[in-house]
């Protein structure tokens, strides 16, 4: 498939997913390391930034994204509804 090389748009960047999560720090990383759902760096920076830069403190930082975790697993629980047998 060609692609239109003559554009002026501009592209969008490419990121790097692995530079992403080796950017997070220790205690995140090891969090996502054991997360049951699979998380993406960004969400999990945006939520460990927002903690600390609230608080101060890294444990509300992980309890953060457990609350955040358990919210997403309790939605999609909730998605699945019964099930007729």
């Amino acid at each position: 498939m060609r692609r239109n090389l003559a554009t002026r748009l501009r592209t969008r960047g490419r990121s790097n997913p692995m530079a992403a999560h080796d950017r997070l720090p220790p205690r995140a990383r090891a969090w996502v390391a054991q997360a049951a759902l699979p998380w993406s760096a960004a969400s999990v920076a945006r939520i460990w930034a927002r903690a600390l830069r609230e608080t101060g403190c890294e444990k509300v930082a992980l309890a953060r994204l457990d609350a955040a975790e358990a919210r997403a697993l309790a939605r999609d629980r909730a998605g699945f509804g019964p099930v007729a047998v």
